[in-house]
C-alpha cells in the first residue's frame, strides 16, 4: 500500500499502534510539542544543542546556502532515480519515462537515538514470524473479522476468498511476505511506540534506499557547513534485499522458465519505485519480472489442472502485489475473479490470502487483547518485545473508551478497515462519527477501532517538493522493512530488509508520500 504518515493536527502529533494492550488509562492525557533548531557551525569545535529524538539533524544556514543545497538534492535526484510522476502530465502514470519530476525529499536527515534504531530493527524478524503464525489460523481469522464483514463490503470479499481457501484444504507451502512497520517515538513516554503493520504492498524500498545515499553526499559536499558526520547516516539496502527475496521465491518455486508477476494499477505515478526491484531482479538474480493489472489477470490468466497460473502464455512463480489492497482497485467483478485465480494457483503469493488478512485493522487490534500473543509465539522474551512497542487501541464493542473519545477526541484517531491513508477520521470529527455510529446501531460501529494518540516531538526541517524549497516545522516516522520466506517447515529468509524515514508537516493529519502530504527521509543516528 502506499506509504502513509498520519498525525494529530498541531500542537500535538499522532499515530496509533494496532498491537496494543495497554490500558485505557495509559493513553495520553494532554497535547504536547516541543520544537529545536539548530544552528550551523561556524567554527571547527562549535558545540550543538541537543536534539529531541526523530527530530531534524540539519542546522540552519542562510537562504543562499539552503536554494544551493536543495537545487544540488533535485539534480542528484534526477540523475539517480530517484523519481516520480508528475501529477501535472496526465501521461506520467501510464508511459514510462514521461512526465517525470524528482521524489519529494527532506533536505538532510532526521535525527534518531541509535538505541531506538536497534530497537526497531530487532523486532522486524518478531512480526514476520509473528505475521505467519496468525496466518496459519484460518479459523482466527474468519472469527475476528465476522463482525467487520456485516458492514464492510470489501472485508467480506476478502474473507469469501479465504474462505473457499479454507474449504479446499489449500495450503500454501511456500509463503513470502514482505512487510514494513511503522514507528514514532512518543515524548510523553520516551518510547518507540508501534503505530502499524503492513503486509501488502508496503511502498518505497525502491526510492528509500537512494535516499540515504543523497544525504551522505549533501553532508559530505557541505560538511563544514553542517557539521554533520555522513557515517552516521545508515545504509538503506531495501531495494536490493526485496529483489533478494523475491528471487530466492523464485528459487524455491523451481521452475527456469516462470517469471514474477507484479500487480500494479492501471495508472501508477510511484511505478520507478517499483521499477527498482525489476532492475534488481534481473540484473542481480536474472529474473524476469512482467506487469500486470487485475483486470489484464482475468483476461489473460488461467490455471492449469497441476495448479501452474498461466498468464498470457508464460508461467508464473511469484505474484507479487503492489495493488489489491483498496476498494478502488476492485471497480468490478473481473478484479475479484482474478484475485480469486491467483489464490487457487500454486504460485507463491505476495502476500496471500491469509497474509493479507492478517494486516488489517481488526486483526491488530485483537491481537493487542491481552493474553492473545501468547497463542501464537512460545518464547516469553519475545513477546516481552513485541508488547513493550504496543500502544493503545480498542475495539468500539468497549463502551467506556466510546464514552472517553466522545468527551476527549482528541486523544484518539478513529480509524476503518480501510489501507493507504486519506481514511482516518481525527478531533472533533471523531465525536461526530462516533455519535452518528452509535445512533445506527446494529454492527456499524464494528467497521472501525478506536486508536490512542501519540504524541511525537516536532522539529523545523527543509523539504523540498517540485524544486521548491520550504521550511516547516514537521515530524517523522521511521518505517523498518522485513523479508519472510519458508518453504513448508524450512524458515529460508526471517530478517529486516532496510528502513523507510518519512517526514511530514505537523499541522498535516494524513502523510502520505504518493497522497503528496509528506516526503522521502533518512536516518541520521545518535548516541542519545
Amino acid at each position: 500500500m502506499p506509504a502513509s504518515l498520519v498525525a494529530a493536527p498541531s500542537p500535538g502529533i499522532h499515530r496509533c499502534s494496532p498491537w496494543s494492550s495497554a490500558p485505557f488509562a495509559a493513553a495520553p492525557t494532554r497535547l504536547h510539542r516541543q520544537t529545536v533548531r539548530w544552528k550551523f557551525c561556524t567554527r571547527p569545535n562549535a558545540q550543538r544543542p541537543p536534539l529531541p529524538a526523530m527530530s531534524t539533524a540539519e542546522g540552519k544556514p542562510d537562504a543562499a546556502a539552503v536554494e544551493e543545497m536543495a537545487r544540488d538534492a533535485a539534480a542528484w535526484c534526477a540523475m539517480h532515480g530517484l523519481v516520480v510522476g508528475d501529477r501535472a502530465d496526465p501521461r506520467s502514470g501510464t508511459v514510462p519515462g514521461v512526465g517525470l519530476v524528482h521524489a519529494p525529499i527532506s533536505l538532510l536527515p532526521s535525527r534518531l537515538p541509535e538505541s531506538f534504531w536497534r530497537q526497531a530493527c530487532e523486532l522486524a524478524p518478531l512480526f514476520n514470524e509473528l505475521v505467519d503464525r496468525v496466518s496459519l489460523d484460518g479459523d482466527f481469522l474468519q472469527d475476528s473479522l465476522s463482525k467487520t464483514r456485516q458492514v464492510d463490503d470489501f472485508t467480506s470479499r476478502l474473507l469469501d476468498i479465504h474462505r473457499k481457501m479454507m474449504d479446499a484444504n489449500k495450503e500454501e507451502n511456500i509463503r513470502l511476505g514482505l512487510h514494513r512497520s511503522d514507528y514514532m517515538l512518543d515524548s510523553e513516554t520516551n518510547s518507540l511506540l508501534q503505530i502499524e503493520l503492513n503486509t501488502i504492498s508496503v511502498s518505497f524500498p525502491g526510492l528509500c534506499s537512494p535516499v540515504a545515499e543523497l544525504h551522505r553526499t549533501l553532508i559530505n559536499q557541505y560538511g563544514k557547513l553542517l557539521c554533520l558526520d555522513a557515517k552516521r547516516v545508515p545504509g538503506n539496502e531495501a531495494s536490493r534485499q526485496f529483489a533478494k527475496a523475491l528471487a530466492k521465491a523464485w528459487d524455491e518455486f523451481n521452475v527456469d522458465s516462470a517469471v514474477v508477476m507484479m500487480i500494479v494499477q492501471p495508472e501508477e505515478r510511484n511505478m520507478y519505485d517499483q521499477y527498482w526491484l525489476v532492475k534488481y531482479l534481473r540484473e542481480s538474480h536474472g529474473v524476469t519480472t512482467i506487469r500486470k493489472t487485475l483486470s489484464e489477470v482475468e483476461a489473460e490468466g488461467q490455471v492449469l489442472p497441476d495448479g501452474t497460473l498461466v498468464v498470457n502464455d508464460r508461467k508464473v512463480a511469484v505474484v507479487y502485489f503492489r495493488a489489491g489492497y483498496t476498494p478502488n482497485d476492485y471497480p468490478s467483478e473481473a478484479e475479484w475473479s482474478a484475485r480469486l485465480l491467483m489464490e487457487q494457483s500454486s504460485a507463491v503469493k505476495c502476500p496471500s490470502i491469509s497474509y493479507h488478512l492478517v494486516g488489517t485493522k481488526k486483526i491488530q487490534q485483537e491481537l493487542a487483547k491481552p493474553n492473545v500473543l501468547e497463542r501464537f509465539l512460545e518464547n516469553k522474551e519475545e513477546i516481552s518485545k513485541l508488547r513493550q512497542c504496543f500502544a493503545g487501541l480498542w475495539s468500539l464493542d468497549d463502551e467506556e473508551v466510546v464514552k472517553s473519545a466522545i468527551e476527549n477526541p482528541d486523544l484518539f484517531v478513529l480509524k476503518p478497515q480501510r489501507e493507504g491513508g486519506g481514511n482516518n477520521i481525527y478531533g472533533l470529527d471523531v465525536r461526530e462519527a462516533l455519535i452518528r455510529l452509535k445512533k445506527e446501531g446494529g454492527d456499524a460501529l464494528s467497521a472501525y477501532i478506536l486508536m490512542q494518540r501519540i504524541f511525537p516531538k516536532a522539529s523545523l526541517a527543509n523539504l523540498v517538493r517540485g524544486g521548491v524549497c520550504h521550511e516547516a516545522l514537521t515530524v517523522s516516522e521511521l518505517g523498518i522493512y522485513g523479508a519472510y520466506l519458508r518453504n513448508k517447515d524450512k524458515v529460508i529468509i526471517n530478517d529486516k530488509c532496510g528502513y523507510l524515514m518519512r517526514t511530514k508537516v505537523s499541522s498535516s493529519d494524513e502523510g502520505g508520500v504518493a497522497a503528496g502530504f509528506a516526503v522521502l527521509d533518512s536516518l541520521y543516528l545518535t548516541d542519545k
